[in-house]
Order: structure tokens, then sequence, then C-alpha cells
């Protein structure tokens, strides 16, 4: 039996630094007696007192307790728990300046790992508001009797615990603003202590809640939860068990989202994915066209292709678009918005594209442009087939800029393509988070 490691004891007097930059996920970073410390609630270029939380053999973790000399950059957080909870990281950030440092996270990315940089850098895409604007999410539930109360909202930052707030300044106010009357209700269920969970769905319109439920409820919980749906105007479906036991309370809601530059509605399911923030999925779609020039005469390939967020605007304009997706479900989705939307151009597939390809038939087709929309693992897996299907033209969406700048080196490296533009796209404002959007051209 192998010897137990003594936990190392943390210094207990606060330690003056100077923040020198921001880390990936939005601590600032200090070089202490030469070792990198990453301080939660620091800027770069403040002077702060902070005391260590944690240890490690390559860095230390710390918390900010004074600002001595603050950022021309810093502002008053709007939310009263930013700090306490994990949902935002950069609220005390000027919004500006937030882009600027998701810009400059994406250039890293770029250099230090694709060994690559962008011949042209795009404006960021910037939203109309920071605030309000998500409109998907999965709130953590929790009865707390020593609080006296049900916690509903995100987890705290530095722990696996809920955070103890009753409104959010990102969600959309319709949800933010309805934390607290949640608690109330599912502290009058039955059931109280079985709900975990609750994911929030919306579309323009209507906002659907669906309850995770760990025991039935009674007729009386159903009642309490009909009378909330009323006052609020809210749709609620209850899960209790798999994602096949997701079902509406009474009558279901027809979701769906409006792209007025294309003429298309598309319909969604409560648990299906779609983008959190409608303002920036509009402008991102514009974007990608804008980007991908399809014409008539074009072939357009759309990997990852979900309910046909992508899919259906690039079909109004080229002449044929394929699109692929994993999960059976989305594509049955994206199938019936085609239709819905007399879009008789477009063919979608199942496939793993993580997993051997060579015996789907769309593989086998000449497709001269692409767009990719990969989770935040990347796509390096299916990059390699692009230029043997014909790809010339292709639009890159990423979640996570390691991935994105590790596939552009793939890309430009290995496989003949330039990076012609790239940028971020503000899709999750007050986070770490970065969206990014970037072309590439074949050689």
């Amino acid at each position: 039996m192998g010897r137990r490691r003594r936990r190392q004891r943390l210094p207990q007097e606060p330690v003056e630094a100077l923040v020198e930059s921001l880390s990936h996920d939005g601590r600032g970073v200090a070089r202490v007696e030469g070792k990198a410390t990453f301080i939660h609630g620091a800027l770069p270029g403040e002077k702060v007192m902070f005391r260590y939380t944690g240890r490690r053999k390559k860095h230390d973790e710390a918390e900010a307790l004074e600002i001595l000399e603050p950022s021309e950059h810093r502002v008053q957080p709007r939310c009263p728990h930013f700090g306490v909870c994990g949902g935002c990281s950069l609220q005390h950030l000027d919004p500006e300046e937030q882009i600027r440092y998701k810009q400059q996270t994406l250039a890293d990315a770029f250099v230090h790992i694709g060994k690559v940089e962008p011949e042209e850098w795009l404006p960021p895409l910037v939203g109309a508001s920071p605030w309000g604007y998500r409109r998907k999410a999965r709130l953590g539930v929790k009865n707390v009797p020593k609080k006296g109360r049900v916690l509903v909202g995100f987890r705290e930052r530095s722990s696996g615990f809920l955070a103890d707030m009753d409104s959010c300044e990102v969600l959309h106010p319709r949800i933010g603003g309805a934390l607290n009357d949640l608690s109330v209700l599912i502290g009058r269920l039955s059931i109280a202590d079985r709900v975990p969970q609750i994911e929030v769905a919306m579309d323009d319109e209507r906002c659907v809640l669906v309850f995770r439920i760990l025991d039935p409820l009674t007729e009386e919980d159903k009642d309490k939860l009909r009378q909330f749906a009323r006052e609020r105007d809210f749709v609620i479906y209850t899960q209790d068990g798999g994602p096949d036991s997701v079902a509406p309370l009474d009558k279901a809601a027809d979701l769906h989202y409006v792209l007025p530059e294309f003429n298309l509605v598309l319909h969604f399911q409560p648990t299906d994915f779609t983008q959190v923030n409608s303002d920036i999925n509009r402008r991102m779609l514009h974007q990608a066209l804008e980007l991908l020039q399809p014409e008539n005469t074009d072939t357009v390939l759309d990997l990852f292709c979900g309910i046909g967020n992508f899919t259906l605007p690039l079909a109004t304009r080229a002449g044929r678009v394929v699109g692929v997706e994993g999960a059976t479900e989305l594509v049955a989705r994206a199938r019936e918005n085609a239709r819905r939307n007399g879009l008789d151009n477009v063919d979608f597939h199942v496939a793993n594209l993580y997993e051997s390809l060579t015996a789907e038939p769309w593989m086998k087709q000449h497709f001269n442009k692409a767009l990719l929309d990969p989770p935040r693992s990347g796509a390096s897996e299916i990059l390699e087939h692009l230029p043997r299907m014909g790809v010339e033209r292709m639009v890159y969406v990423s979640c996570y800029p390691g991935t994105l700048g590790r596939d552009a080196g793939d890309l430009v490296h290995k496989l003949g393509y330039r990076l012609v533009a790239a940028g971020v796209m503000d899709m999750f404002p007050h986070t770490a988070h970065v969206e990014s959007i970037a072309l590439f051209e074949k050689r």
C-alpha cells in the first residue's frame, strides 16, 4: 500500500502581487517567486492582496482579498451573486475588454497550438445586450433544510454545491427573475427532495421548464405546477427517466425560432441542442454565409448539423446541401424542418463523425464547400476526408479555441488549406467561453 500523500499547508498570511494576464478561465495570472498563481477576482495590471486556496506542483491557486490598484477596465458586477455563483467569471471586466480578452485567447490558441495565424481578423460579433441573453440552461435544484429553502440555480464557483441565489442577470428575464418563485413552488411539492434539476428551453416567445423528477407527482403536485405555469405563462414538462421520458405535463409546446433573413422557421424540442443566444445565432448565420458564399452551383456539406441551424439557410442559397449529424432525433427534426420550409434540395444523414465513415454513401459525393460546427472536442477525425471530397472553401464554427487551434494547424500544415480569416463571437457574455468562426480555402 502506497504512502498517503501529505496535504500541503497553505500560507495564511495575505500576499501582494501584480497581475500580468488572464487565464483561459478568466482568472488573473501573477508570478509569485517565479511560480504561476491563478487569482480569482483579479484583472491584468492590478496590484492585489490575495490568499492561497490551493497549491500544485506547477502552479498555485488563490483568491483576491483586496484590489490595491484597480484596472481601468474593472467595473461593478451587476449580479449580487457574482463571485459565488459559477455561472459567470467576467462580470467585473468591462464588456469591450471581455471581447479583447477572447480575441487574444483565440489568437494564442492559433499561434501556440496550431502554429498558424489568420490572414485577416474579422470584427467581433457582439449582441444587442450582454444581459438576459441566455435562453437555454440546466438549473440545479436542492432542498436545503438548514437554509430553510429550496435552492434553484447554478453551482458555486469553487464547489459542487448549489449557489444560494434568487435571480440571474444572464438568463432571459422571464426565467432569471423567477428563481425565487421556483424555489417556493418546489418547496410546496410533496417531492421537494426529489427534484434535482430543471432544464430551461425558450424560443422567441415560449418558455419551457423540464422538471427532472425522481418520484411520481401527486395530483395535488400537478395542480400546483399547472397554476404556476398559468401565472407565469410557462409550459411545464417532466422527465422521470432517460431522455425518452420527457413529456409535457399537459399540452406540448410548439417551440420554434424565426430566421427572417432566410425566411425560415426552425422547430425544436425542449431538450434539443440549440444556441443559447438567439441574437448572436442570427448574426452568426449571416456571417457564416457571407464567408462561405454559397451559390446555386455549389454542393455544400454541413457537418454536425443538428436540427439544421446552418443547413437550411445554406439550402436557400446553394444548389444542394447535405447535413450530417450523430443524433438520430436531431436528424429527424432537421428533415421535418426542411419539409416544413419547402426545401427539397437538402438531404440529411445520421453518422458518428468520430468513427470510420468509409461505408457512408455521402462520403462518395463531391462537395466544393463545407461548414463544420463541432462540439468542444473538435473535428480532427473528419478533416482528412475533406480534400478528397473536393472541398475548396470551408467555414469552421468553434466553441473551444484549443481544438480550433489544433484543427487549424492540421488543415494548414497537413491538408493544404489557408487560414483566410477568423474572429470571435460573443455567444456567452460575462463568461470565459470563447465562440469563434474561421474561414479556410484550399491552396
